[in-house]
């Protein structure tokens, strides 16, 4: 079990222990009896929006996906690199545009077909042309028609440019079965099989599926994987209160709990059979502005908005934190630690307030977090505290996480605030910048609607690049551009969070995707 590092903050007085006085959660009898078999139960606070490896997104989706499907290359160990999956070994040409993968002769699809080159072109033009989930990571970066079968067991991607992370992106880019999918396509591409049924070479095969409740996993006979532990299967616990999940860890009610907030981390220091995991990783919280719709579509609102945030508050708020300088995480590569970004400043908010439609303010905006998520609750009451300053009143609305997806679909769902955490799936400036700031992701959680076609350009510019020197110029432009443009609140880079019970083996922290865990290696006594 990798250590741990216990760290000890002062908070004030409103960052009381969340929860004090909660009933005691209850849940099924069976889910109890899964503690005394080799079921790992995970709990969470998050549904599984569907089961589509090219439409899902999201935490929950990307822990579902990992452990009943297969990618190319997986990511292990920290710092994190590329492990085998489906392909066995790769190589790559000397100009970094040619990547040549050997699957291995053992892979095979949860309905017996062994998994084929046609299988991997498949998925990824699939992926490609629906254009959701994590295709943002290759778009621009593979051409569909340019990934060529040398045989049934091999294949070859030629790129249209360089791409240094090409080998830490394709973990997020699942294997289905084309001849399964194209049985099924429907009008919408497989879209409405997949959302329910499973395509994939996965070690675990989806049991049951309730939504607000539990998703069980179970081991598939046909698991071809090798290093795997003894688990029969995995239960996705659904537990709304970040408190719930503490007590179900505590009471050996559960193996695992990944939405802890710090004074949680903190209850459960001590704690017998328990382990706490505390490890910094990139992983960003940021309040998401509707830069398209309503008073924020104005700059200089959201620049007012910007100097009237208590920054400190957001970070006490935090704990296991640092201030974010900037959208891109602290110490990834072209960071600038010397940006200007704003700070608590209401003579600065007051005067860019009076330069827009409501220079006094009297309105009411409205925030959005994830139900249950008693950090974000937080900070959302940080935000309503900063903005009366301004004369601006916040509604806050707790949403299932279903929800605030499907809120993102276009500016006039989009609310004025909405918070976002970025966690990075591997650890290059791309992955945040691209993600999070990028016009193509318009629609999606990462970024529901902020678009600039310069801001666009350097990002574009930044993903072919394979200088480094030259990538940290582009990313310094781009950050620049992006904190005058403010289309968000930059607030924390947070620690991850893990509570673990000590009867979890062979459990290795990986800083990417730390929460969507892969269960196939681990074991429970």
């Amino acid at each position: 079990m990798k250590t741990t590092t216990d760290l000890n903050m002062n908070r004030r007085s409103l960052l009381a222990m969340a929860g004090a006085g909660l009933a005691a959660a209850s849940f099924p009898q069976s889910l109890f009896a899964a503690t005394k078999r080799n079921i790992l139960i995970i709990a969470s606070g998050q549904d599984i929006p569907n089961f589509d490896p090219h439409t899902a997104s999201g935490y929950s989706a990307s822990f579902l996906l990992r452990n009943v499907y297969d990618p190319l290359v997986r990511v292990a160990g920290n710092p994190p690199e590329a492990a085998p999956g489906l392909a066995e070994s790769w190589s790559v040409s000397a100009d970094g545009k040619s990547y040549t993968f050997k699957l291995s002769d053992a892979a095979t699809f949860q309905n017996g077909a062994p998994v084929t080159a046609e299988d991997v072109i498949y998925s990824f033009q699939r992926a490609m042309r629906l254009a959701k989930g994590n295709s943002w990571m290759i778009r621009g970066v593979v051409d569909p028609e340019a990934i060529t079968a040398q045989d049934a067991k091999t294949v070859r991607f030629d790129l249209v440019a360089p791409f240094a992370a090409f080998l830490a992106v394709i973990p997020w880019i699942f294997i289905v079965s084309k001849d399964q999918v194209e049985a099924n396509l429907g009008d919408d591409d497989g879209q409405t099989y997949l959302q329910g049924t499973l395509a994939g070479s996965g070690p675990f095969m989806v049991k049951r599926a309730q939504a607000g409740a539990l998703y069980e996993l179970a081991r598939a006979e046909t698991a071809w994987q090798p290093g795997g532990g003894n688990l029969t299967g995995v239960i996705w616990q659904i537990a709304r209160e970040t408190a719930s999940q503490r007590l179900l860890l505590q009471r050996g009610e559960a193996h695992i709990a990944v939405d802890l907030t710090s004074e949680d981390m903190d209850a459960l220091d001590g704690r017998p059979g328990v382990v706490r995991v505390i490890e910094p990783e990139y992983r960003s919280f940021s309040i998401k502005m509707n830069t398209v719709q309503g008073p924020t579509a104005d700059v200089n609102f959201r620049k007012a908005i910007s100097y009237a945030v208590n920054y400190e508050a957001i970070r006490e708020s935090a704990g296991y934190a640092d201030l974010m300088v900037g959208p891109l995480p602290t110490g990834i590569l072209g960071h600038n630690p010397d940006l200007d970004v704003p700070r608590m400043d209401l003579e600065k908010a007051k005067a860019y307030l009076a330069k827009t439609s409501t220079p006094n303010g009297g309105i009411t905006l409205r925030m959005v977090h994830v139900s249950g998520l008693e950090q974000q609750r937080r900070w959302a009451l940080i935000m309503l505290d900063s903005l009366k300053k301004l004369n601006i009143d916040l509604e806050i609305q707790p949403l299932n996480w279903p929800d605030m997806v499907a809120a993102c679909a276009s500016p006039e769902t989009f609310p004025d605030f909405f918070p976002v955490y970025q966690t990075a799936n591997y650890g290059d400036p791309d992955n945040i910048a691209f993600a999070a700031y990028h016009s193509s992701g318009n629609g999606t959680w990462r970024n529901a609607v902020y678009k600039n076609p310069e801001a666009d350009a350097l990002i574009e510019a930044g993903r072919v690049e394979t200088d480094p020197a030259k990538r940290k110029e582009i990313y310094g432009a781009f950050q620049a551009l992006v904190v005058a443009d403010a289309p968000d609140v930059f607030g924390v880079l947070e620690k991850r969070r893990l509570g673990l019970r000590d009867n979890v083996k062979n459990f290795a922290f990986v800083p990417v995707a730390s929460n969507a865990i892969e269960t196939w290696g681990l074991s429970v006594d």
